[in-house]
């Protein structure tokens, strides 16, 4: 009954005005106020500020600054193998697997379709008809910002308005296309296995996503479908290596992401629960393109 009157308060609650007013709060410098949160906040979640490039609560102006802090240089190696792609975010996996007749598992006994994912671009979705996906949940404990499973040049960016419902597992067990219908940001890279999506998905009091090469995607938040098109070479090209940041989330939520058919095999151990670490092996290439002699 409990988790049911928790999941009932999601659809009735004011959503889009907790977190409009969430997002204004974390932005404020209020002095040692502020500090008192950010200290507050370390030690509820057990955040080891030991990794941080900035350990001092005391100096983040405001709890974003400290919710997006920077870790030391070498608090994450990344995977340097050219066959390993790894993860693009500290989180926990919610769930992975075959792209199946292009649904997604969301939890079990509930799946969503691809296309409606990437904004009802269905030419988009048949790029990974019969691929692999793995969703990564962001607890707030998590370092929050997300980084390049690969290297990859960046084809298409999509802002697609949505919801702003919890994406915490309970969620994620409950409300049906959870993730189909939240607010998110549909990032389309091509790499040399082919296309990889990393969708950034919002959520309640998630007060900004933002991505390096274009800031602040949302707030503010628009009613209707975004698209941006990338050129793939020249001086307006955006090209990304493995390990570099791509983007941010003030206040945790989601990365998903899409393989085309064929091209991954995730690494042992990879299940639901599983805590991920950015920068580790995520998975392996199962084949790919040799460059012409």
């Amino acid at each position: 009954m409990h988790d049911n009157f928790k999941i009932g308060l999601q659809y009735c609650a004011p959503k889009q005005t907790l977190t409009q007013l969430a997002g204004k709060l974390a932005s404020m410098k209020a002095g040692k106020l502020t500090t008192t949160v950010i200290r507050w906040f370390i030690r509820q979640y057990g955040i080891d500020m030991n990794e941080a490039r900035n350990p001092d609560p005391a100096s983040y102006a405001t709890f974003n600054d400290f919710f997006v802090r920077e870790l030391k240089d070498g608090a994450r190696p990344i995977n340097e193998d050219a066959h390993i792609v790894s993860h693009p975010a500290d989180a926990c996996v919610s769930q992975l697997g075959p792209i199946t007749d292009g649904q997604l598992i969301q939890a079990k006994g509930h799946t969503y379709e691809a296309a409606e994912l990437l904004g009802g671009e269905s030419e988009l979705a048949a790029e990974f008809k019969d691929g692999h996906f793995a969703t990564l949940y962001l607890s707030p404990k998590d370092y929050h910002r997300v980084h390049m499973p690969c290297d990859g040049t960046l084809r298409k960016m999509i802002y697609v308005p949505g919801e702003l419902f919890s994406v915490n597992p309970l969620t994620a067990q409950n409300v049906p296309n959870l993730f189909a219908r939240n607010e998110r940001v549909v990032c389309i890279f091509d790499t040399e296995f082919g296309p990889m999506a990393q969708v950034l998905v919002g959520a309640t009091i998630v007060g900004s996503i933002e991505t390096v090469w274009a800031g602040t995607i949302t707030p503010p938040r628009s009613p209707r479908v975004h698209h941006w098109n990338y050129p793939a070479e020249g001086e307006q090209a955006i090209k990304l290596k493995k390990g570099e940041e791509m983007g941010r989330f003030k206040l945790g939520s989601t990365v998903i992401n899409l393989f085309p058919k064929d091209a991954i095999r995730f690494v042992e151990g990879m299940e639901p629960g599983q805590p991920t670490r950015m920068g580790s092996a995520y998975a392996e290439l199962t084949s790919v393109p040799q460059p012409e002699a």
